[in-house]
């Protein structure tokens, strides 16, 4: 059954933390280890609930800054600072724009509160079809139901779409469903891989 869809993750695919000096200043003057606070940012109870649509991006902000005993200025100025690393992918979002229309082309992310509207101006009907927040949906990734949403939004049999994201329980997940799945990690050429696909 030939590919009829593209999906794709958003952090650590279409956009990436090039440049982790702005967190490492906070993990020295913290006295965190290196990817401490992302880990403290991501994976404390508030954000679990946020990426499911359960608690606001302000509730995690606010249990990362209890956690770290900071004040309202430290944690205003670590927020700027957590975020100032990141850089879009602009050749790879130019590419997924090549592929329309022939392509169905769509987002599986987990994604707090609101990330919607902060990501709107890369991320819209001029590149994807499809955009799915788990934190809109109610449930994340890798859970199957999500990506059987998206595929039937997209109007496509799993067989029909491929999934890129650089989790790797994820990429599984996909898998598992009978999708196609490539393990994005720096370095992964996507127009190769999916031209060893068959997407041209």
């Amino acid at each position: 059954m030939p590919l009829r869809a593209v999906i794709f993750d958003i952090g650590g695919v279409l956009v990436r933390t090039a440049d982790l000096e702005p967190r490492r200043k906070w993990e020295r003057r913290l006295g965190l280890p290196d990817w401490g606070l992302a880990r403290l940012v991501f994976e404390n109870p508030a954000a679990a609930e946020s990426t499911v649509g359960r608690a606001s991006p302000e509730a995690v902000w606010a249990q990362a800054a209890e956690r770290l005993a900071l004040t309202p200025a430290e944690l205003a100025e670590l927020q700027v600072d957590f975020w100032r690393g990141d850089v879009w992918d602009e050749a790879l979002l130019a590419y997924i724009r090549s592929l329309r229309p022939r392509y169905k082309t769509g987002i599986i992310s987990n994604a707090w509160v609101g990330m919607r509207a902060m990501h709107q101006p890369r991320l819209n009907e001029s590149t994807f079809d499809l955009i799915v927040y788990s934190a809109e949906e109610g449930l994340a990734k890798p859970d199957p139901a999500l990506y059987q949403r998206t595929l039937a939004r997209l109007g496509v049999a799993p067989a029909e779409a491929v999934f890129v994201d650089d989790v790797p329980e994820n990429v599984a997940a996909a898998r598992a469903l009978g999708m196609a799945g490539v393990h994005f990690q720096p370095g992964v050429d996507v127009p190769a891989e999916f031209a060893a696909l068959g997407i041209r």
